[in-house]
């Protein structure tokens, strides 16, 4: 839980002040114009996007886990805060990102940084690909210099608008973010130490100004910061946001950790995932008291200061101030920045949000992941990213509990005394054969037993309960876990086996299931003697138990 910055300083240097010092200033020129693409995306104004980085930056620095993390506003949340500004206003989005930095200490503070990688693969290349394309469908309007007054709020209804008014194409505007996309596609592979990013804006905003060209500009951007209003706040609407909140939470975690992952393997470290969580957290908390955007890690602006020397959060807050520098002294020129230069920006950050090669790459996967994949990227930018992540969620935990449900198995064994067996399984020198006392049925179970597949221990009972059997053996080698509803289940099997007048011996139970055996009560019930080590011992156990039983009715029918 220590925040990073304190353990990096023992070893700081003029050196690497300096070199922290250039990664920030260039990071932040890269920021400012997404900050600013984001904010507008989000449906907020411009500085709030940049009052975001700013925050962000100087409280993660101090308190995040991550050497390298540069944090702000990302394309993320561009869904998300649009929906919840659409159904809650402003203030709902305020609240929501208040809670979603409560919920990120609270991971933190209970070690949950490991977590994240528990969300499947499929779900959140799923649903980013569902982000890019509906962060694509909003820059269209600016990117086409449309002037609608009011768009539709779903995704057919934006493309059926922009349909009806083809023939209202700013070919000005068209041309100014061609060029625009053609100079942030080109530019890295003329130079790749100024962000192509700037290039763009400060080439667009000059042609637009010395061209006089006829096309939408950004305007002007307040430069103050007040604290957030709360008016008519109620306790059912703080709960109706909760969903909302943990969607920017989980968002915030992901982004954030995954950022940290990366950069790790580019500089030979190693990130807190804990401390990082709770920086972030604080961090969300103070931008939605201030009425900004969420902000988390930012991948591509956190590997270019590491590319550029950055190794410590000394870089992030020259980051940080060098934005708000430029919002404070910048806005004369950055108010003349054209709308479809901004927007020629975020199409390109969302084709590379769209990772093709990824969604190529699951043709070859299994058909379940492939389905989660699509249904998380359909849901995400055809009706809302909380419904995506939750029926993604959910779809994959069916499927997955589909998937185990089929691995796992219940067999008899094949005995020497069957006379229909091969021939070569009759081979005592078979090495699988065990010598199987009369009266004798041994089972292999393979695979969690989990309440999905309790069916199949079920069909264990109705395959023993025969006139000739007196013991069953369940081996258990092959189970690493078991759940209360199988636990439940192994127990009405086994006691109706012993009303049938047959013994239940269990053969090298792992450590998991007898520990849930043994908290459940199980152990007693059946009989510690009727749990062996290995086959071999259970063997045995049968073996006497129905010597026993032969025993006892000889001398019965004796006397």
């Amino acid at each position: 839980m220590k925040p990073k910055l304190f353990s990096v300083l023992k070893h700081y240097n003029a050196k690497q002040f300096f070199l922290d010092m250039k990664a920030g200033i260039i990071v932040a020129i890269i920021a400012l114009p997404l900050s600013i693409a984001f904010a507008l995306g989000c449906g907020v104004s411009p500085e709030k996007g940049i009052y975001s980085a700013i925050i962000s930056g100087i409280i993660v620095a101090f308190l995040g886990g991550s050497r390298v993390q540069i944090t702000g506003p990302t394309g993320a949340f561009i869904v998300i805060t649009q929906s919840v500004i659409t159904g809650y206003g402003t203030q709902g989005l305020i609240i929501s990102t208040i809670l979603a930095g409560i919920m990120l200490v609270l991971f933190g503070v209970f070690h949950l940084g490991k977590l994240i990688k528990f969300i499947p693969s499929p779900i959140t290349i799923g649903f980013t690909g569902g982000i890019a394309i509906t962060i694509a469908t909003l820059e269209v309007k600016d990117f086409l210099g449309f002037t609608i007054d009011k768009m539709p709020t779903s995704f057919l209804g934006k493309w059926s608008t922009y349909i009806a008014n083809i023939s209202n194409i700013n070919w000005q505007a068209l041309i100014l973010g061609l060029v625009s996309i053609v100079i942030l596609v080109v530019w890295p592979k003329i130079n790749k130490t100024i962000p192509n990013s700037f290039v763009a804006l400060v080439i667009g905003t000059a042609a637009t100004y010395f061209l006089k060209l006829d096309v939408a500009l950004l305007g002007d951007i307040p430069k103050n910061l007040s604290v957030a209003k709360f008016e008519g706040l109620t306790f059912d609407t703080i709960f109706q946001l909760m969903s909302p909140a943990f969607t920017i939470a989980i968002l915030v975690a992901m982004q954030a950790l995954l950022s940290a992952v990366v950069t790790d393997g580019m500089i030979n470290s190693k990130h807190k995932p804990n401390a990082e969580l709770v920086g972030q957290g604080v961090a969300n908390i103070l931008l939605g008291v201030f009425g900004c955007i969420p902000a988390t890690g930012g991948v591509a602006r956190s590997i270019a200061n590491a590319k550029n020397g950055g190794r410590t959060p000394i870089a992030l807050m020259f980051h940080s101030l060098t934005l708000l520098a430029m919002l404070l002294f910048g806005m004369p020129l950055i108010k003349l920045v054209p709308r479809p230069v901004l927007a020629a920006i975020l199409l390109v950050v969302s084709y590379n949000m769209f990772n093709v090669k990824a969604f190529l790459a699951y043709r070859k996967a299994p058909k379940s992941d492939a389905i989660v994949l699509i249904t998380s990227c359909v849901l995400t930018f055809a009706f809302d990213l909380v419904i995506a992540i939750e029926v993604g969620i959910v779809l994959s935990c069916v499927l997955f509990m589909k998937r185990m449900s089929d691995v796992t198995d219940v067999s008899g064994w094949k005995y020497v005394r069957d006379t229909h067996l091969p021939e070569e399984e009759n081979d005592p020198e078979h090495i699988s054969l065990k010598e199987v006392p009369e009266g004798t049925e041994v089972f292999e179970v393979n695979g969690p037993m989990f309440f999905g597949a309790v069916d199949k221990l079920l069909r264990l009972k109705h395959q023993t309960m025969k006139k000739d059997t007196k013991v069953v053996i369940i081996r258990m080698r092959g189970v690493p876990a078991i759940d209360v509803t199988a636990m439940n289940t192994l127990r009405d099997v086994t006691n109706d086996l012993n009303e049938y007048g047959i013994t239940v011996i269990f053969s090298h139970v792992l450590e998991q299931p007898r520990s849930i055996m043994e908290k459940n009560g199980f152990i007693s019930v059946v009989g510690s003697d009727n749990f062996c080590e290995n086959i071999d011992a259970a063997l045995l156990r049968a073996n006497a138990l129905i010597s026993s039983s032969e025993a006892m009715k000889e001398a019965a029918a004796t006397l």
